[in-house]
């Protein structure tokens, strides 16, 4: 005797259960003649008939009832297996290390990464996380290449999209960009709400990137069609570094409002720009098919972002 078909059997028991070949081919997506044609089947290869057809449904033949007993006992048991075998692969997939590098630019990092990244390793102890220092537009070949899962990165009005082929980018965050004035300048005493126009700022000193450096395109950016000049006299990409300077007094800059919310603000003075307010985009760039680990901290980068973005923007000290 040929081994049994488990699919058949399973028909059988549907079948008997339903008391109705017509029910027992609804419940199982079939048609009610290729149901018969399985059972017919079954009873060829048994040699013997395992349902007795009347014109209120169907009942098991005492051949019929034995072979659903034991076919019951057989389809639990494979349910059982199945069940064990996800269970055993779960486990197996969960005593892996789960890792995850990130790349970030330095504002980032410190206003919207540790949140995130303690979320993340709240949730998976297990988890080795990574965060390297990579300042834009540099890290998008390290995604492609696999040795970042994921990396934070922004781009300044004036300055060119970086090609991604392959990457897909994720807005995080419009960061505004304010204008930042020495407590005791001229201007910094106006009204919080009212914008201070580039073109009244031509003879300034300006704190700022230098050439090329996204900060600094933004700045000749924005004044070249304010119709002015900037003259930078004091270069740093460090925000830490242009926010002493212009507490020193040595001049004026433009700074995204993330590094000015937990700053110290007693020998500065912010205000807006007039017309439509410059912002740096702040995006996640990953690859089109992001880990579980990617994905979850996206979540946790948006969240650390929505609050960022809820903190009151004030001007003055």
């Amino acid at each position: 005797m040929r081994e049994l078909d488990v699919n058949r059997l399973r028909v059988l028991m549907e079948v008997a259960h339903a008391a109705s070949i017509a029910e027992a081919a609804r419940a199982l997506s079939f048609t009610p003649s290729a149901l018969s044609q399985q059972i017919s089947k079954l009873e060829a290869e048994l040699g013997a008939r395992l349902l007795e057809r009347r014109p209120t449904g169907v009942t098991l033949t005492p051949v019929g009832a034995v072979l659903v007993d034991h076919a019951e006992r057989v389809i639990g048991e494979l349910r059982q297996a199945r069940a064990a075998v996800e269970a055993a692969i779960e486990a197996a997939i969960e005593a892996q290390p789960q890792r995850l590098a990130l790349g970030s630019f330095a504002t980032a990092a410190q206003v919207l990464v540790p949140t995130a990244l303690a979320a993340l390793q709240h949730r998976y102890p297990r988890a080795e996380l990574s965060l390297v220092d990579i300042e834009p537009p540099e890290g998008y070949g390290l995604v492609t290449s696999g040795d970042l899962d994921m990396l934070i990165t922004h781009r300044y009005p004036g300055v060119a999209p970086t090609p991604h082929p392959g990457l897909d980018r994720q807005p995080l965050l419009d960061d505004p960009l304010d204008l930042v004035l020495p407590a005791g300048h001229r201007l910094a005493g106006g009204p919080a709400d009212r914008g201070i126009g580039l073109g009244r700022l031509g003879d300034e000193t300006w704190i700022s990137g230098a050439p090329g450096v996204p900060n600094r395109v933004c700045l000749e950016t924005l004044a070249r069609r304010a119709g002015v000049e900037p003259r930078v006299a004091y270069e740093s990409a460090d925000y830490h570094v242009i926010l002493a300077l212009v507490g020193a007094g040595l001049g004026i800059a433009l700074v995204p409002g993330s590094m000015l919310a937990g700053a110290d603000r007693s020998r500065v003075s912010v205000r807006t720009l007039r017309g439509p307010a410059p912002a740096r985009e702040i995006s996640i760039v990953q690859r089109r098919r992001p880990t579980a680990l990617a994905l979850e901290l996206t979540a946790f980068l948006h969240t650390s972002a929505a609050a960022l973005t809820r903190r009151p923007r004030r001007g003055g000290p």
